[in-house]
This record gives C-alpha cells, sequence and structure tokens, in this order.
C-alpha cells in the first residue's frame, strides 16, 4: 500500500499541498482484513495505490505450476484536488500488471507482480532526460515476489519500487510485516517516466526494513501530532553522520521518518532502523547516558523531542521490546497493500 506522509514532500511541491491543490495521507492501519477492506480504503481516498498480490502453487503432479487469484493486481486511487470553484477528482492512469511465474526448484514457485501508474493531476516540470519538459506525473509502482513452498508456507518481499511515495508491505495475515525506508521526491521527479521505469526497462531495488511495533506506531503518532505537549524538531542527517553517540549525555527521543540508520555499540553494528522506530528511551529511563551510537546509513529525517513530554510507561514498553529484539541490555535503539497475500496459494495440491 502507497501512501504520501506528510514529511515526505518538500521544495515548491509542498506549497501546493500546503494550499490543499493536493493532500498528505495519514498512515494506512496496521491491519488489513482483506481486500475488500483496501477497496473501502481506496473509496475513502486514504492511499495512493495498492499492489495486492494473491496466487496459489500445485506441487501434486511433478514438476510444480503456478497460477494468480482473481484478486491479483492493482487498485489505483484518485486525487481530489481544491479548485476556486470547488473540488475535482482525479482518477489515476493505471498501467498493465507485469506479472512473472518462476520454479526455481521442485519445491518452490515464485510470483513476481509489478503495478502502477500516474495520478491524473498534471505536473508540469523540468526533467534531466528527454524531451526535458514533462507535463504528465512521474509514474509509482511497486513489485512484490510471493514465495509458495511445497511445505505450505508462504513469504512475500518489495524487491522494486519507486523513489516515491512511501510503500508499505502487509504478509497473508494482513499484518504489516515491512516497508520502504527512503522516500526521494527529486530523484523521483527527475528521472520516473519512459524507459526507466519497469514498463521501459528500468525497475529499482527497494530498501527495505522491517515493520516497527505497536508501542512504536503509538509513541509516533504522540509525537507528530503534538499529543505529547509540543511539536517536534525536524533534523536532517546526511549519510554517515551520527544521531546519537555512545556515552554521550542527552534526554530525548527520537522518531525516524525516512531513511535507514544503524545501531552500534562498542563500534560493533547491532541493528538497523526505519521509518516508524522510536530511539532514545533507555537514556531518558537510565541516567541520561547513550548506550549505543546511531549512524545514517543514508539520508534520514528524525524527529526529536525530550523524553520527558512523552509517558514513561510507554518508554518502559519500549525499552522493554528492544531489550527482547537486541537479545542484550546494550541497545538504545530499534532492532530493527503492498498488500501481499500468500495464504491462498501453497495450501492443498491444486488449490
Amino acid at each position: 500500500m502507497s501512501w504520501i506522509p506528510s514529511e515526505s514532500v518538500s521544495g515548491w511541491l509542498k506549497g501546493g499541498f500546503d494550499l490543499h491543490l493536493s493532500h498528505y495521507d495519514a498512515p494506512p492501519t496496521d491491519h488489513v482484513a482483506d481486500t475488500a477492506e483496501v477497496e473501502a480504503m481506496r473509496a475513502d481516498d486514504r492511499f495512493r495505490f495498492a499492489n495486492v498480490i494473491s496466487g496459489w502453487a500445485d506441487f501434486s503432479n511433478g514438476r510444480p505450476v503456478g497460477g494468480w487469484a482473481e484478486e491479483s493486481g492493482l487498485l489505483m486511487g484518485s486525487t481530489t484536488v481544491r479548485l476556486a470553484v470547488g473540488r475535482a477528482t482525479f482518477l489515476g492512469y493505471s498501467l498493465p500488471a507485469l506479472r512473472e511465474i518462476a520454479v526455481p526448484d521442485d519445491d518452490t514457485v515464485v510470483l513476481t507482480q509489478t503495478v502502477g501508474g500516474r495520478t491524473g493531476v498534471p505536473l508540469p516540470r523540468p526533467v534531466k532526460h528527454p524531451p526535458y519538459v514533462r507535463w504528465q506525473a512521474p509514474i509509482v509502482w511497486t513489485t512484490l515476489a510471493l514465495t509458495l513452498r511445497r511445505d505450505g508456507s508462504s513469504e512475500v518481499a518489495l524487491v522494486g519500487a519507486s523513489a516515491f511515495p512511501r510503500h508499505w508491505v502487509y504478509d497473508g495475515r494482513g499484518a504489516i510485516s515491512a516497508k520502504s525506508a527512503v522516500t526521494d521526491l527529486k530523484n523521483w521527479m527527475d528521472h520516473s517516466f519512459g524507459p526507466r521505469t519497469p514498463w521501459g526497462n528500468q525497475d529499482s531495488e527497494a530498501l527495505v526494513v522491517a515493520a516497527e511495533s505497536a508501542i512504536e506506531r503509538q509513541l509516533s503518532g504522540e509525537i507528530m501530532s503534538g499529543k505529547a505537549g509540543e511539536r517536534p524538531e525536524i533534523r536532517v542527517l546526511q549519510e554517515g553522520h551520527l544521531l546519537t553517540r555512545q556515552g554521550d549525555v542527552d534526554d530525548h527521543v527520537f522518531l525516524v521518518l525516512d531513511g535507514v540508520l544503524d545501531v552500534l555499540v562498542d563500534d560493533e553494528q547491532v541493528g538497523e532502523v526505519g521509518p516508524g522506530a522510536v530511539l532514545g528511551e533507555r537514556a531518558v529511563l537510565e541516567g541520561g547516558l547513550r548506550t549505543a551510537t546511531v549512524r545514517a546509513r543514508t539520508r534520514a529525517r528524525v524527529a526529536r523531542i525530550p523524553g520527558a513530554a512523552l509517558d514513561s510507561s510507554s518508554l518502559q514498553e519500549l525499552a522493554d521490546g528492544h531489550r527482547r529484539e537486541d537479545g542484550s541490555d546494550r541497545m538504545d535503539g530499534s532492532g530493527g497493500m503492498d498488500v501481499a497475500d500468500g495464504s491462498g496459494g501453497a495450501g492443498a495440491p491444486g488449490e
């Protein structure tokens, strides 16, 4: 499921959003029951598009075979803009689904599906490739790989995606399992058209991180909405720069908005974090000393807020979860549609 976070838009395009010529999206739910719920979310204009992948595999007659379920495909959203005389809704332009079925061995079938399109709202801009000026909006897409196995197990991976917007992946049970780590609006507007898309000759590998915990989602909502009592300070880190340094004294908590950061203890990497992760609670709870160094692996944006603004019991729950994920008491950080449905795939033969 692909959506536009408020912090992902900058520059002249942000002015159009602030004037309600387009709109940001609230974070999607952390669980979707079925495709019907995704359809309802699209009708409510809650995301830009969804890649629903669902399929089956038959292992009963020697070499396995696989195929696609009826609901598998693209759900393209619409864009409502505010005009001087009212509102207008522009339907998105859908590109055909690109699909492949691979059988790497006698126990595995892999279904790969790319879907996408572009908004119906024009976006005139200069670009870096001929014809050097584009009127149509850039193309958005995701590529999902659904692996079905003879033993009945399945998994999904986000293997390619446009640089914008944010992409979330849900598993076959409807729980959020992963998300794209980086949104790059400028790169998307400059390059995502013509041959530089999967409908030309080029996909873009997606940098993916694990989804955050439930307590992190709760805290992120409090931090960004102002419910914590004050607005967060937004900081930008360039690749290689430090967010925290082990041994420093600090009483702030950080919410990762974009990018990937490495967590190091005694110069040894013990984890990585991405969008939605909340960091720094251990220093707030345990005397103010940073127990880990956090370094930006990519360009990153973070929200910074005093730890005292957040409920101490929530911070303790977060710290307890980080200890379990890390397997030690060292780490002051986090361990870490597109809707992907494998539930109908690797079941009984012939299903």
